[in-house]
């Protein structure tokens, strides 16, 4: 059934009823904001209790989380947006509407919104499990992710950002995908969660150039460096969730190897070496599919290229997955932010003329703070990223 199709049928239900039982007008407008996706900020303070730091999950790039539980009983997760954030009431509803429609198994429900003077609040359902990083990171719970849980998990995130990219009702470019940004569910079902920074992408462009927004250790050499966005910039942060899964070990945290500056140089040494399993978890031994752990290094790898165009879209990885391991192209030299990056402008038109001028970091994965930097259309002169001290609250377009 369509949207409006429900809208209308709760409508007659309300008229019936407010014939009925002589409710209220107001009542209708509940309703009406209901299905428009509206909260009223008293119906979250009261769902939170007063935002109270017991009802606390937990602190994302854009801001707090709190766990809250609405009247009809559905518990909720109430993201309070950063007051430092430069979008404008009417852009905020707007785009929050939009990411309101998209709905997919692999993606967590954005239920609605609510702007209430300077508080800007997201609302979505709530996810019973941790995000994968609590897991995969602590070895006290790593156990309980095998080879078939963490290779279900890597095709449900890809089923998930085929449908963002692709099959939504307009492309959405999600801007920070992590390990902490991908929840599990009662059945160990991966959802995509915090879309705090999500870009709603115009259908014509191949790219546009735009603020950086996202976390270390998982941006892409062309979006970080140059500021340039596109699906590709999705791609390489999914391919790091993927050796990150394999591995155990986290990208901006890797000191396996001395000669190695991350877990993607390391990763692909080994790969062009023959030796792509030493990377593997020594938690996966009991339960490795050898064949299929290969296959995903290497399109982990495939995913990770310096060169955007080089890396796979997101269909495509989603059919890799879908078939028994099969014979890939070769990947080249994985990019990270120091590397040799060829600024090659591709087909199509962008939004702007310039580009941001180079970050000065030389280890991909130097640190797990949120960064942000800020692309210019001038091409008068180059100027440094913009980084945010606190490291947790990136700039947002």
């Amino acid at each position: 059934m369509t949207k409006s199709k429900s809208f209308i049928r709760n409508l007659i239900k309300f008229v019936t009823s407010y014939r009925n039982k002589g409710e209220s007008v107001e009542d209708l407008e509940k309703i009406a904001a209901q299905e428009q996706k509206q909260f009223p900020f008293e119906t979250l303070v009261a769902a939170t209790k007063n935002f109270h730091p017991t009802q606390k999950l937990g602190e994302g790039g854009f801001g707090p989380v709190y766990k809250g539980k609405l009247g009809d009983g559905r518990e909720i997760a109430v993201k309070k947006l950063s007051h430092s954030s430069g979008q404008g009431k009417k852009e905020f509803q707007n785009e929050a509407k939009l990411l309101a429609r998209v709905q997919h198994k692999n993606v967590v429900n954005l239920l609605g919104y609510c702007v209430h003077g300077a508080e800007k609040l997201l609302v979505y359902e709530y996810v019973v499990n941790e995000s994968i990083d609590k897991l995969l990171f602590k070895s006290d719970k790593r156990e309980v992710l095998d080879w078939k849980r963490r290779y279900d998990i890597i095709t449900g995130v890809a089923k998930g950002l085929l449908y963002l990219h692709e099959d939504a009702h307009c492309c959405i470019i999600h801007r920070d995908i992590k390990a902490s940004n991908i929840l599990l569910d009662d059945k160990w079902v991966p959802k995509i969660a915090d879309f705090g920074m999500a870009r709603l992408f115009p259908e014509n462009l191949t790219h546009v150039n735009t603020r950086v927004a996202g976390t270390n250790g998982y941006m892409a050499p062309e979006y970080l460096m140059h500021g340039h966005l596109s699906v590709k910039a999705d791609v390489f942060s999914f391919g790091v969730v993927v050796l990150e899964l394999i591995s155990g070990e986290k990208n901006s945290r890797f000191n396996q190897d001395s000669e190695s500056q991350n877990l993607l140089t390391w990763a692909y040494k080994l790969y062009k070496n023959g030796q792509s399993l030493d990377i593997m978890d020594s938690m996966l031994v009991s339960s490795a599919v050898p064949d299929q752990i290969t296959m995903c290094i290497q399109l982990g790898l495939l995913c990770t290229q310096s060169d955007p165009q080089l890396r796979p879209d997101m269909r495509r990885v989603v059919v890799i997955l879908s078939r028994k391991p099969t014979t890939l192209q070769e990947p080249t030299r994985p990019g990270y932010p120091g590397s040799r990056y060829r600024n090659r402008r591709p087909t199509g038109s962008s939004s702007t003329a310039g580009t941001s001028g180079e970050s000065k970091s030389h280890s991909f994965g130097s640190t797990t703070n949120t960064k942000s930097a800020t692309a210019t259309a001038s091409t008068s002169g180059l100027k440094s990223p913009i980084y945010d001290p606190h490291g947790k609250r990136p700039v947002q377009d």
